[in-house]
């Protein structure tokens, strides 16, 4: 950065990514990018339609099997995310796919991946949501899955194993798989595919070791999956009946359209192979449309002769951040970009749906957004705080009209889903019933949606935005959250990205809304950890492996573009665009900068269930480090500290 204007560079970097992103919106005036996974959902996709016995269709087989080969691990084995570990579920469901396209057991990519398999103990040590798919294969018996009554939803709000006491995601996954298990459901397979050479005869019924339950929660639990499981064949038939139907009209309710029930490939797999248990013929309107909303998840690669099977989409979460990226660019010719975008999403908003998060808050009126195109059930109180942060930064910048009541309901129904710690979840408020993670079925330990710094984070940010004043009682409180929460070396954890960088940012990015300075020690602390872990070409990097639950410090990782983004805002928001550090990392962006005028990157920094689901949002890499840069170039040109979430 020398010369006459030693930020030219910048600008010159900032527009030409700018206008990227420009042609990258679509005609409606949204953006929505990739949102991949691991080797599961494209697997299971797979099995779906054996498991319904659909007509076949080789091309697209053909495709998804180029894809799960080529995403295979030098370990022989599938990971969660790139370049990750060998994971033994993810590995299974591969396999499966894979043999039941045709896949000779002899080829040497199987093999491989067979020895792999029973090196970790054989398909019986997959999780409960692997052995459930193996169930409904034949592949185990129904009683090696943990018992869950369908029987359950007719308890009493009061009792301590609740639907409504768990995550949203656990309620739409859950209530058709009620169904399923109950009456024993069993694939078509027309193919009759099997894969009882990836088990072990000692580990046909085993379970894995679960380190995230309590010594004493698993025992009771335990105990108790044992009485239910004997206990089955005594429950009355009617409240059995009874317990189905209820199911039924839950899905039903919830469908959602075309975009499927919770908008998540789990939930909307559950609920078409629920219909097809329950007699739906293939053209009754309510398993054709869950079926096709499944459709609209696939991601066809012509060029490349691959394909893949998204577990959602994220256009809302897309197209606001991307506004923020381009008002934060700040050049007259990407107003007409933002304004589109924001009108693409404001009719989005629910203000008549009283979802399931009305269960706790009965009296707060709608007015959030959803992840996806449409969720009215569940909307999300991240997305909402970063939309109504760019629709009220449109309303300054560039006098954007008509979105007043927009704004106004959707921070009144942000800050009413405060939870009572101060935090805010993402989709419900005091969501916190940490027993619940130790129930048989919740192996993977994300059963509940418990506030986090990050999406607290955004939401303080959003209400400073709109002049909430500091000393105000939720303010107030949701500071102190984020104090508490601060981990003994100065970082934040991170839920919904990897990880401390993640939730460094977030953190610091409210705090600094909310008023505190560069000298408040909260800040600082959390500035300084940054500093301290950027590399030495001057970006940051952090990996999944971050979320291990023997996490004992930072490890140092490749930069890539969006973590060094992160870093970035980060340090910017707690007043240290002036440290050198700074300028280094947003030269290590410019460096990074493509052809295109983007950047990429292949890592994983998405978070879906820490050590269980990760994502890669493609959208990352594109918008943040133009957000990061333009924020730097604007802060060094005006001197003046800006909020957070910045005006």
């Amino acid at each position: 950065m020398t010369g006459a204007d030693p930020l030219a560079g910048i600008e010159a970097g900032v527009h030409r990514a700018a206008e990227a992103l420009k042609r990258l919106q679509r005609e409606d005036g949204h953006w929505v990018f990739e949102l991949e996974a691991d080797a599961t959902i494209p697997a299971e996709y797979i099995l779906l339609r054996q498991h319904l016995a659909e007509p076949d269709d080789l091309v697209l087989e053909r495709r998804i099997g180029n894809y799960l080969r080529r995403i295979q691990g030098a370990h022989g084995g599938w990971p969660l995310f790139h370049g990750g570990a060998f994971d033994i579920s993810a590995s299974v469901k591969a396999y499966f796919a894979l043999k039941m396209i045709g896949d000779s057991t002899g080829a040497p990519h199987m093999v491989r991946a067979r020895e792999a398999i029973l090196a970790a103990g054989g398909a019986g040590a997959s999780n409960v949501f692997t052995r459930i798919l193996l169930a409904l294969y034949g592949e185990v018996p129904w009683k090696s899955v943990p018992n869950m009554p369908v029987e359950m939803v007719l308890l009493p709000r009061w009792f301590p194993v609740h639907l409504s006491k768990m995550s949203y995601w656990a309620r739409t996954v859950l209530v058709p798989l009620l169904v399923l298990q109950a009456k024993q459901v069993r694939a078509r397979n027309p193919r009759g595919v099997t894969i009882q050479e990836l088990f072990l005869p000692k580990t046909r019924r085993g379970q894995r070791q679960l380190s995230h339950r309590k010594a004493g929660w698993a025992l009771f639990f335990n105990g108790l999956d044992a009485v239910l499981k004997g206990a089955e064949p005594l429950w009355p038939r009617n409240a059995r009946e009874r317990a189905i139907a209820w199911c039924e009209n839950f899905v039903r309710e919830r469908l959602n359209g075309e975009d499927g029930l919770g908008a998540i490939y789990p939930a909307m797999a559950n609920s078409v192979m629920m219909f097809d248990a329950l007699g739906y013929g293939e053209d009754h309107p309510d398993r054709a449309i869950a079926r096709h909303s499944i459709e609209k998840l696939l991601v066809i690669r012509e060029a490349q002769d691959e394909a893949y099977c998204q577990p959602c989409v994220s256009p809302v979460w897309d197209t606001a951040l991307t506004c923020h990226a381009l008002l934060e660019a700040g050049e007259a010719t990407h107003a007409k970009s933002v304004e589109r975008g924001l009108r693409w999403l404001k009719p989005l908003q629910e203000l008549e749906l009283r979802g399931d998060w009305a269960e706790e808050h009965p009296d707060l009126r709608p007015g959030g957004w959803a992840f996806q195109y449409r969720n009215g059930h569940y909307p999300d109180v991240d997305d909402t705080a970063v939309v109504v942060m760019a629709i009220d930064r449109a309303r300054s910048r560039l006098g954007l009209e008509g979105f007043d009541e927009a704004v106004s309901r959707g921070a009144e129904w942000t800050a009413g889903m405060q939870s009572r710690n101060g935090g805010w979840g993402a989709f419900d408020a005091d969501n916190d019933h940490g027993y619940l993670n130790n129930i048989p079925f919740a192996d993977h330990g994300a059963l509940l949606d418990p506030p986090t710094v990050d999406v607290s984070g955004r939401c303080v940010g959003m209400l400073a935005q709109l002049g909430e004043a500091p000393d105000s009682p939720r303010m107030r409180a949701a500071v102190e959250y984020l104090r508490r929460d601060q981990e003994v070396d100065g970082s934040w954890f991170g839920r919904w990205g990897v990880n401390y960088i993640y939730g460094t940012w977030s953190a610091l990015c409210g705090l600094a809304a909310a008023g505190l300075g560069p000298e408040d020690t909260a800040v600082a602390r959390g500035a300084e950890w940054l500093l301290s872990i950027q590399n030495s070409d001057g970006g940051w990097g952090e990996g999944c492996e971050s979320y291990r639950l023997d996490y004992r410090g930072y490890e140092t990782a490749p930069s890539n573009p969006c973590q060094t983004a992160w870093a970035l805002l980060g340090l910017m928001a707690a007043g240290r665009v002036d440290d050198p550090a700074v300028e280094r990392g947003v030269t290590w962006l410019l460096r990074a900068q493509d052809e295109t005028g983007l950047w990429d990157q292949e890592v994983y920094t998405g978070g879906g269930f820490p050590r269980v689901f990760y994502l890669r949002y493609h959208g990352y890499a594109r918008f943040f480090p133009l957000w990061a840069m333009a924020r730097f170039r604007n802060l060094r040109r005006s001197n003046t500290q800006l909020p957070a979430w910045g005006l």
